[in-house]
């Protein structure tokens, strides 16, 4: 928006191409070391992409610049959930628990809506969810998230280029870098005994960083 003079909107799909690429790279690397279990995660899978083009639908029709202002203390808020008891992010995935579908199936189509409406802060919700409520380890959330992610957003991509909001041309130049990125973290992150740990700290700085763009930004 404010280097390209883009509007909200345009500037809301143009970015949905790099995600878009990275999310389909880094969920096919976590797929090819086996750490994303498909069967496992295919209610997430399925009830997160009804939710996102939902989200996408609505987000054409409505702004969605005022919940930037809100956007803003629930980073905050993640990053207090985040550095609290910082070992519950660093356990590896419960494969005998099951979430509750009274509890899953509203949690998906919930992250899948705000995910579809304006992405911004997506994965660290997403990761919240699966870490803290569903028991993933957090490389396995991330390769759940990636594969949610590439999912609606292919939807999404479609929806917006039939509506003529994305910029094709800078969306493919971040998404060149997006999508060598994401793959080759995939990798790593998928076969690193410490991918936890670093998963964790990145998420840290990530976060940190958001909130001083958004505050002083």
């Amino acid at each position: 928006m404010e280097v390209l003079g883009l509007s909200p909107l345009a500037a809301n799909a143009t970015n949905r191409v790099g995600t878009m690429t990275q999310s389909l790279a880094g969920s096919y690397a976590f797929y090819r070391k086996g750490k994303l279990n498909v069967g496992r995660s295919k209610l997430y899978l399925f009830f997160t992409t009804v939710g996102a083009i939902i989200g996408v639908i609505v987000s054409i029709k409505i702004s969605n610049e005022a919940f930037k202002e809100v956007f803003r203390y629930l980073m905050i808020l993640m990053l207090v959930v985040i550095l609290v008891n910082p070992k519950r992010w660093l356990r590896e995935t419960d494969i005998d628990f099951v979430l509750s579908r009274w509890w899953s199936i509203p949690l998906s189509l919930a992250i899948g809506f705000y995910g579809g409406f304006i992405q911004m802060g997506m994965g660290v919700f997403f990761l919240v969810i699966m870490v803290l409520i569903a028991r993933y380890s957090l490389v396995d959330a991330n390769a759940v998230k990636l594969a949610v992610v590439a999912i609606y957003t292919i939807l999404a991509v479609a929806i917006y280029h039939f509506q003529g909001l994305i910029d094709w041309k800078f969306g493919l130049l971040m998404a060149v870098g997006q999508t060598v990125g994401a793959y080759f973290t995939a990798n790593y992150a998928a076969q690193s005994e410490r991918a936890n740990v670093w998963a964790h700290r990145i998420l840290v700085v990530v976060v940190v960083a958001a909130i001083v763009q958004l505050f002083f930004g």
